[in-house]
């Protein structure tokens, strides 16, 4: 409990925002950043792999696009378990044990020897690849709330380096070494993490929100001697601390009228903060304080993974000679060079989207930045509904790309903000897996209909999604830009009622 003798206290967001972005935000943004790299190496080289694999193995259509779908499979189920094990045991052994299933699983797949295991490796790598959002949360929490927008938008151009690195590593690697050179080199980013572990602390909002409030400070006074600034003045506690002095004043009565009970309590259980489970943690992501926000960002996310994944993969698709609906003799030998050429140059579309992203997160606010761009998107995409010269696809593959990388920046930064700490990495692992599900579609999509000459069903299908995913952005209850992160339900309801009334 926080003291009742008039002396000061300062909660983690307080301390944060005294001591600044210094070099010890440098180094982490560095550490998460490799996670994201290695994601961003591991989700791209599914565009080489898949068309490589079937002129090596003779693999089919559908062999190929279930190359992709267990990746995504496996990220479904490691999206939301690993968000339980770090919202449980903390985010250092949430990213440790990502790491270890992403790097090892990623170099076995490097040496199967048939299609069957390299399905069972691939489908591991996508599971170690869904704790990626673990990293995201882990770095967000480090960040003061007025920064928050713009670094996270530095955080994710790791993504995009990670994209072009691995198009420049597959365009040199693929015609002369092969594809299992190609997985093996893209393992090495996870085992970096590894390499780096046991210097990465514990996110002091994490300790604090277990009331581990000596580990937090320990963890703070790492931050002040690297940054070489100081502490507030006075004791440290958490958000948890300060609701339950709240809760004795006379105010309480009031808050009770403001939300409404649930199971005849006022709040959500301390047990369920502190005990978090699947079970437990799923029903208060759908409770009625949350529910909302929960589900249309899961449709956020699934439009989001859809449509960015669905336009890689058209990229390679649109522009080969297995588009034999369009097939002429120079494309079909040359089919090789376009594919390298075009997915490298589409790769480059996510710098102008970041670019976007920073300077509209923090000006425009999250949600108008978000629809924005994806009522945008749906501009670059309607001329494709009907077959075009290979110049113009690639350039408004290249407008749409921009536009959804921007979307997708946003919604990551967006996501951790509207949940307490208590079931952040949990809340942002769920949406991250239904996200998954998009993922696991697309190839149906990009492979399948434009294998069957069917163009114009598989982009208008993508025009539905990217604009009902703009509808749900402007859906969303409230705006985050400028908040301070919640640790707990009650605090997280009552900055959604402040800002819905601003």
């Amino acid at each position: 409990m926080p003291p009742e003798d008039g002396s000061k206290t300062f909660t983690v967001d307080e301390a944060l925002l005294v001591m600044g972005f210094g070099n010890f935000h440098v180094l982490v943004l560095c550490y998460a950043g490799m996670a994201w790299i290695s994601e961003a190496m591991e989700m791209m080289l599914l565009s080489f792999v898949g068309p490589a694999l079937r002129s090596a193995w003779g693999i089919s259509s559908h062999q190929q696009s279930l190359i992709t779908s267990v990746v995504f499979g496996g990220m479904l189920v490691g999206a939301y378990s690993w968000g339980i094990v770090s919202d449980k045991y903390g985010r250092r052994k949430g990213f440790l044990m990502t790491a270890m299933v992403t790097a090892g699983a990623g170099f076995m797949s490097a040496l199967a020897p048939n299609y069957l295991t390299l399905l069972i490796f691939r489908c591991l790598v996508g599971v170690g690849l869904g704790g990626g959002p673990v990293l995201s949360s882990w770095f967000l929490e480090f960040i003061p709330a007025p920064n928050r927008g713009t670094w996270m938008v530095i955080f994710s151009a790791f993504w995009t380096l990670g994209t072009i690195f691995e198009a420049s590593i597959a365009w040199f690697v693929m015609p002369t070494l092969g594809w299992r050179w190609l997985l093996a080199i893209s393992s090495i980013p996870s085992s970096l993490l590894l390499l780096f572990y046991w210097d990465a602390p514990e996110s002091p909002r994490f300790l604090c929100s277990k009331g581990r409030t000596a580990e937090a400070l320990n963890v703070l006074e790492k931050i002040a001697r690297m940054n070489k600034a100081k502490l507030p003045p006075g004791i440290l506690v958490s958000d948890h601390q300060i609701e339950l002095q709240e809760k004795n004043t006379p105010s309480e009565e009031e808050d009770r009228r403001l939300l409404p009970s649930v199971g005849g309590e006022s709040t959500i259980s301390k047990t369920t903060d502190t005990k978090t489970g699947a079970f437990s943690s799923l029903l208060v992501l759908l409770s009625p304080k949350l529910i909302r926000s929960t589900l249309l960002l899961w449709f956020v996310f699934f439009g989001n993974a859809f449509s960015y994944y669905g336009l890689v993969l058209l990229t390679s698709e649109l522009n080969n000679g297995h588009s034999k609906c369009y097939q002429s003799n120079l494309q079909s030998s040359k089919s090789q060079d376009v594919n390298y050429r075009d997915i490298f140059i589409t790769s480059f579309a996510e710098l102008p989207g970041l670019l976007i992203a920073a300077f509209t997160v923090d000006r425009l606010g999250r949600k108008r930045s978000m629809s924005t761009m994806f009522f945008v998107c749906c501009v670059f995409l309607f001329p494709l509904v009907i077959h075009q010269p290979q110049n113009l696809t690639t350039a408004l593959l290249f407008g749409a790309r921009t536009c959804i990388t921007a979307t997708f920046t946003i919604v990551y930064i967006y996501a951790p903000e509207i949940y307490p700490t208590s079931v952040r990495t949990s809340g942002v692992g769920l949406a991250s897996s239904v996200g998954r599900i998009g993922g696991m579609t697309c190839p149906l999509v990009a492979i399948g209909l434009i294998h069957g000459c069917h163009q114009t069903e598989a982009v208008i299908l993508f025009e539905i999604v990217v604009f009902l995913s703009g509808i749900s952005v402007l859906l969303f209850p409230f705006e985050t830009k400028g908040r301070e992160l919640s640790d707990h339900v009650h605090v997280a309801t009552l900055n959604q009622l402040e800002s819905s009334v601003v």
